[in-house]
């Protein structure tokens, strides 16, 4: 019995020895980051995650580059825009694979936009993007669509008659009937339960990426598939989202006019339809699993950025007061703003994008991983590693801003009160899998933006010079009904 033991003992050293080396020789191979612990890494550290915290400290003690332990799992971090621009761009081919993500794969079953087989997620980028072109992102008609949910949500933010109200739902609602309207082909009452079951569960999807209970689970799923925890609730939601979207599909199936397509479903069933011969790896359940994309990615980013820009304004009425005259000199109060005022509407144009910029906790929402091996930044970064370009620490780039700690549009802006483009701006990443979305949010921050300021004055309900914005923000998405704006019409305006 002591022999068998003593036996025991020397197998659970042996094994832990071994994994030690390797995790020790691992390390040494890889660029420099905190020390992991045996089997967890660095999961459990809080002065290494959650990245959004703690990137500045660890871009200064380690550079520019360096590497955290998820679990067993290396991810090689890249801080600041000459790290980013050089894996996503020049170096697009090497640092352009995209892993398999646990949650996601286990929601998608490997279908989909966001998927690790690189031939097909080409082919689908490709119908995707020709499909959303064909239907009107960055047209005139796509352009109209979105005046008119701006207007909606211009009736909805009036009827709170001045009072203190949570912007979030009516924000959500009308960012998400834009969408609906392009790929279901009709929109909801901000009312409808519909909406809202649909909106709840897109903001638990997206949640869950946001914890720790989701970090954890696509360092370790086998593990946590036999663990109680959020994510189970996470996986039953997702099935009623993908259901739902599925009988949307099939209803779309029975009543496709192949000569009036009247949404992104339509025409998605259309190509489908046409080109089997050349997209035979692309099936009905990958155009569920890429609406579903859309719909979580395309919610997700638009609501966030618009509610946070309403925030800042409030916070800095100086600024507001600049929009509004702008908006007036411009626009005037006959009519919306459109997409061909945004060239004539210089600051306006650098308060959206400087509201994107400024947005802590934006960045790469999904890992890429490397297509093979490659020397980069003094190191040589294995073939299948795990890669975060953090996105975030580009726009807080002290080499590429003037004050990136501040909130100010004056980036955006040459000595002549012109716009003028910044390369370290990436909101939606870049390269080749940069957002396939990017024409569509930014024409939706645009009319969104330009049409509640032309209406609206927005002011903080509590004294703003004692509030931590990124914490209030955060509270505000995440917790909800959190009464912090009031939103007063202004007196040009009937």
């Amino acid at each position: 019995m002591e022999l068998a033991t003593g036996a025991g003992v020397l197998l659970v050293l042996f094994l832990l020895t071994t994994l030690s080396f390797k995790l020790h020789k691992a390390r040494g191979q890889l660029p420099p980051g905190p020390t992991p612990w045996l089997f967890l890494g660095n999961l459990l550290q809080k002065d290494a995650l959650p990245l959004h915290k703690t990137f500045p400290k660890l871009f200064e003690k380690y550079g520019s580059i360096f590497t955290l332990w998820l679990g067993p799992k290396p991810l090689v971090v890249l801080c600041g825009y000459d790290a980013v621009k050089g894996a996503l761009v020049d170096h697009a081919e090497a640092f352009g694979g995209r892993p398999p993500i646990p949650l996601i794969e286990k929601v998608s079953g490997g279908y989909g936009l966001i998927n690790s087989n690189n031939a097909k997620w080409r082919e689908l980028r490709r119908f995707t993007l020709s499909t959303l072109r064909n239907f009107g992102m960055g047209r005139k008609p796509m352009a109209e669509r979105m005046q008119e949910e701006a207007n909606c949500l211009v009736e909805a933010m009036a009827a709170k008659q001045g009072q203190a109200f949570d912007a979030m739902p009516d924000i959500t609602a009308a960012v998400s009937n834009v969408l609906c309207s392009v790929i279901f082909g009709n929109r909801f009452s901000y009312e409808d339960p519909k909406l809202k079951e649909l909106s709840d569960l897109i903001k638990d999807f997206v949640g869950l990426f946001l914890r720790v209970t989701g970090v954890v689970y696509n360092a370790i799923p086998r593990i946590m598939d036999f663990l109680p925890g959020p994510h189970k609730t996470f996986f039953s939601d997702s099935s009623k989202l993908c259901q739902f979207i599925r009988d949307i599909v099939e209803s779309h199936k029975l009543n496709l006019d192949p000569q009036n397509p009247d949404d992104f479903i339509d025409c998605f069933l259309l190509r489908l339809n046409k080109e089997q011969s050349s997209a035979q790896n692309i099936c009905t359940e990958d155009l569920v699993m890429t609406t579903l994309i859309l719909f979580v990615a395309g919610i997700e980013t638009s609501t966030t950025s618009i509610l946070y820009g309403l925030l800042l304004l409030a916070r800095f009425p100086h600024i507001q007061a600049k929009v509004h005259q702008e908006i007036d000199e411009v626009v005037g109060v006959n009519r919306a703003p459109g997409m061909e005022d945004r060239v004539k509407m210089n600051y306006t144009n650098a308060v959206i994008h400087e509201i994107q910029r400024y947005q802590r906790g934006s960045g790469e929402a999904f890992p890429r991983l490397t297509t093979q091996d490659v020397d980069f930044k003094g190191y040589t970064i294995p073939q299948g590693t795990l890669v975060v370009p953090l996105l975030m620490s580009v726009h807080f780039d002290p080499a590429y801003w003037e004050t990136p700690e501040k909130f100010d549009p004056g980036h955006f802006l040459d000595a002549e009160g012109g716009f003028r483009k910044n390369d370290a701006f990436m909101p939606f990443s870049a390269g080749k899998r940069a957002c396939p979305g990017e024409g569509l949010a930014s024409m939706e921050l645009f009319l969104f933006i330009a049409t509640l300021l032309q209406n609206f004055t927005f002011q903080l309900v509590t004294n703003s010079n004692e509030m931590d914005m990124d914490k209030m923000f955060l509270d505000c998405r995440e917790m909800g009904e959190h009464r912090l704006l009031r939103a007063t019409r202004r007196k040009n305006v009937k």
